[in-house]
């Protein structure tokens, strides 16, 4: 095991962003639900909500996700599409009426409820030409440091050599004995205080066949405790527990037929695991101005995370000397075990309104605003998370997000429909874009229970730079996601 340190930006984002999940009711009017409540993912965006229900209630949602990306990558086109079927809400509310009619407080509800937030589950890949190789990685990461600091001992494994540098030096030192060790890079000189390098690749054109597929979620936990005060304000408290498991998988294929080229081919693998935790809370009211128009405003805390990652990473190559290929290969069976570090996600305020029109049916309106460049990692004293720290500032915006629903009852039907926009949270919304979906649902009341339906689908297209440094050739991905939500709720 080695002690490295590489988060940066992308991770911030990662887990500051929140999608439109739980409950098919609430998915098919774009979570539009801050001023309406009496849904149990709607508790999630205002914790008054749980006072709207009359009764106890409970309700638990599977989903069935569709990813499909259209990839450009220079002269290259590719197309992928994943599916996978998964619970995604799960939750109850107590409703506890006061029999003291003189008491101002009408009623009290506590319920607790498992909305997943973000889905990571997303696979693509980039083919194309270009002029710029991954040598420049690994160059990036090796000038100015000295040739044994990123180099075997004689008679040291390459195992041992990768594993010992990462406790030592850290994971920029890896990253350029990778290079120095496959034949990518050569020293101007032998010389163990050697700090210069040049690529044995040659410069021209490269063929790039990159693939991206990631797995996992971010879930919230939410404890909850709400009351109505008189006839017409409710007002709500969410402690909320949260979860993040991540795994991302990446791996390049560069093969070139440069003239002077000595290395041709090139295969990097990078993995990585996250695992994390954290704590936020919410408040929240909801205010009748009359029997038909409601408001509602919602605080939602900055989220606290923990955060353990790990990786591990493989490189090969082939290279021609006199004619003959010779392929090299870097397996250290190392997992880079990184400190575990701290991120403040920024929060976020919400507002809301809403018109019922009797048992008819009803209109919602959500805007909300975050200032993504608020996100740090903490300790902020450490040099470099400040410097992250400050990218975060200066690339990422206040950005806001605007969400439409309705429905319209006939008998024990409810039909439904939503929309939503997102802002994009950087600066640069050409290169990471604004997301745009649309949302449909039916709804059948058997009385006692509730069947719901809904399918939503959103677009965004990013900009996905293969590597930080060196190598930052983006593919732009055209992001298509799919649900189709059903959720069975049941008075308890």
């Amino acid at each position: 095991m080695s002690y490295v340190s590489a988060q940066d930006i992308s991770d911030a984002v990662r887990y500051s962003l929140d999608e439109v999940q739980g409950t098919a009711r609430f998915r098919a009017m774009g979570g539009a639900f801050g001023a309406l409540g009496g849904d149990l993912s709607a508790i999630s965006i205002n914790p008054a909500g749980a006072a709207i229900f009359t009764r106890s209630n409970g309700s638990f949602s599977i989903s069935n996700l569709n990813t499909k990306n259209d990839v450009n990558y220079f002269n290259g086109f590719s197309s992928s599409s994943d599916s996978k079927f998964d619970i995604n809400q799960l939750g109850a509310v107590f409703v506890f009426n006061n029999t003291d009619q003189n008491s101002p407080w009408k009623k009290l509800a506590l319920s607790i409820n498992y909305d997943k937030l973000s889905n990571f589950n997303n696979h693509w890949y980039a083919v194309g030409t270009s002029t710029n190789s991954i040598d420049n990685y690994f160059l990036s990461h090796a000038q100015g440091l000295r040739l044994d600091e990123i180099s075997a001992l004689p008679g040291e494994s390459l195992e041992d050599a990768y594993a010992e540098i990462g406790s030592f030096y850290g994971y920029g030192n890896q990253q350029a004995f990778l290079g120095y060790e496959s034949y990518i890079l050569e020293p101007f000189s032998d010389t163990d205080d050697n700090t210069d390098y040049s690529s044995n690749i040659a410069p021209g054109t490269f063929n790039h066949d990159y693939t991206f597929a990631a797995r996992g979620y971010n879930g919230k936990l939410s404890f909850n405790i709400a009351s109505q005060f008189q006839e017409n304000l409710f007002l709500g408290l969410n402690l909320n527990s949260h979860f993040i498991d991540y795994d991302k998988s990446t791996y390049l294929y560069e093969a070139n037929s440069n003239p002077g080229s000595l290395v041709n081919e090139v295969g990097f693998e990078n993995n990585l695991h996250a695992t994390g935790t954290g704590f936020s809370f919410q408040l929240g009211g909801i205010l009748k101005l009359s029997e038909e128009f409601r408001a509602g405003l919602t605080y939602s805390s900055p989220t606290w995370y923990r955060i353990s990652e790990e990786t591990t990473q493989y490189l090969g190559t082939v290279r021609n000397e006199s004619g003959t290929d010779i392929s090299q290969n870097i397996d250290p069976r190392t997992i880079n075990v990184f400190p575990d570090y701290k991120l403040q996600t920024p929060g976020k305020v919400t507002g809301s309104l809403a018109y019922v029109f009797g048992d008819q049916g009803l209109i919602s309106f959500d805007y909300s605003r975050k200032d993504f460049g608020n996100a740090k990692f903490r300790p902020t004293t450490d040099t470099y998370f400040a410097s992250q720290n400050d990218i975060i500032s200066n690339t990422l915006k206040n950005a806001s997000t605007y969400k439409f629903g309705g429905e319209y009852r006939i008998k024990q039907y409810s039909f439904r429909g939503g929309y939503r926009f997102e802002e994009s949270p950087y600066e640069d919304d050409s290169f990471y874009g604004d997301l745009t979906g649309f949302s449909l649902g039916l709804g059948y009341n058997f009385g006692a229970m509730k069947l719901d339906l809904a399918f939503d689908q959103s677009d965004r297209s990013v900009k996905n730079p293969f590597y930080s440094v060196g190598l930052t050739n983006a593919a732009n991905v055209d992001s298509k996601i799919s649900n189709v939500t059903a959720t069975l709720s049941f008075n308890l």
